[in-house]
């Protein structure tokens, strides 16, 4: 499989199963351009075998490499990104939850969905857009989601991109994340508002937004439920010293981003 194939296998599971309304902001945005996505991200529990390692070793394999570390202390997270040697590629957020941090009763859960894993799952990339690998109980999803809306999402939904992201920088009708904004309001999207609708600054050489997460349907064993699933980012990159725009990730604003699949928002 190639970058491109697994980006576009990413992107169908993630507009059919996460987030429908994607498609509808790519026409709200693209004013006949093809838009430009600045990266995806996944999540994963740190327990083996499905830790941060185990995502990322498909990206590694076609050429990507770990370029920055990040830490969520009061979520309990930690996250890398990845780059690609081609540039024009995507880049990759992968994001764990420090599991052994959680209470007993998260850490049991979480322990009895890991058991289910069938392992060979890892053997081929398609794991990375397979969704669930175990059943859950919309109970345990409740327990979770008191504690860790991030530890509810990913036992709800399993693997795929919890988002994209459209590069502002190469959008033809906007240029600023804050338009973004408003255009996608008087569509009818509601924008996250954690920590401010727009997320840094020039200072730091990063602006990010985002949608609030679809509301999608997902089956337990008591039945089907909808839940938030998964939601759209947009990102403004900025120039370093030498010229060339920053391609890393600011913790502060990466943690209001996190906040858009909360059930609550």
């Amino acid at each position: 499989m190639t970058v491109d194939e697994l980006f576009q296998a990413l992107w169908a599971d993630y507009t059919t199963r996460l987030c429908p309304s994607a498609q509808q902001v790519h026409q709200l945005l693209q004013e006949g351009f093809p838009l430009i996505n600045d990266h995806i991200a996944l999540r994963t529990f740190n327990i083996a075998p499905l830790g941060m390692n185990t995502l990322a070793q498909p990206f590694l394999a076609l050429g990507y490499q770990a370029c920055g570390d990040y830490l969520f202390e009061s979520k309990k997270l930690v996250a890398k990104h990845y780059e690609h040697s081609d540039p024009k590629q995507p880049k990759v957020f992968i994001s764990e939850l420090k599991v052994e941090a959680c209470s007993a009763e998260l850490q049991a859960i979480v322990a009895k969905l890991v058991a289910q894993v069938d392992t060979s799952r890892f053997d081929h990339v398609d794991f990375l857009y397979a969704g669930r690998l175990w059943d859950l109980s919309f109970a345990d999803y409740q327990i979770l989601a008191k504690e860790s809306e991030y530890a509810a999402w990913l036992a709800a939904h399993g693997y795929g991109a919890n988002h994209f992201t459209v590069s502002v920088n190469q959008l033809k009708a906007f240029n600023q994340v804050k338009a973004v904004n408003d255009h996608l309001r008087q569509a009818g999207f509601t924008i996250n508002e954690h920590g401010g609708e727009v997320k840094g600054t020039p200072e730091v050489l990063l602006e990010q937004s985002s949608t609030m997460a679809d509301r999608v349907p997902v089956s337990f064993h008591e039945g089907v439920e909808v839940i938030p699933g998964g939601f759209y980012e947009f990102a403004k990159r900025y120039p370093m010293v030498n010229g060339q725009l920053y391609q890393g990730f600011v913790a502060a604003s990466a943690d209001k981003i996190f906040e858009s699949t909360d059930r609550k928002s």
